[in-house]
């Protein structure tokens, strides 16, 4: 099991770059910088501007740069956005829905460390990060 998916490693990535630079970002700096594939990296420049995370311009001084602050932006929220709702609980079984789903002893063991990771990574922001 992956916590961070490759997609939002490379979110997370061009954010913490973008994030640095006092202009506007061109994807091809990116590409040159970050070392992932064009049309891979573009769509998830797209799907970040889709979601308000960056801002994006177009042109020939176009580019990519962030919508709000780099405090105020937070890897839950990356996560989300490329990952949907992030779940450690799911039943091992990985079959129908459990019948003991309510009394279950290791989901509750795992919802407390499920707890407790989205504690931490709610206080991660991009700021923190560069």
């Amino acid at each position: 099991m992956k916590l961070i998916t490759r997609n939002t490693d490379y979110a997370l990535r061009a954010i913490c770059y973008i994030a640095q630079q006092d202009k506007v970002v061109a994807v091809t700096e990116l590409v040159k910088v970050l070392g992932v594939p064009r049309p891979f990296l573009r769509k998830i420049l797209q799907r970040l501007s889709q979601k308000r995370i960056l801002e994006s311009y177009k042109g020939q001084a176009g580019g990519f740069r962030l919508k709000g602050q780099p405090q105020k932006i937070f890897i839950i929220e990356v996560m989300r956005v490329f990952q949907g709702e992030i779940a450690l609980n799911g039943c091992f079984l990985n079959k129908h829905v459990c019948p003991n789903k309510g009394k279950c002893i290791l989901r509750k063991k795992i919802k407390l460390i499920e707890d407790d990771v989205f504690t931490q990574l709610k206080r991660i922001n991009i700021a923190s990060l560069i």
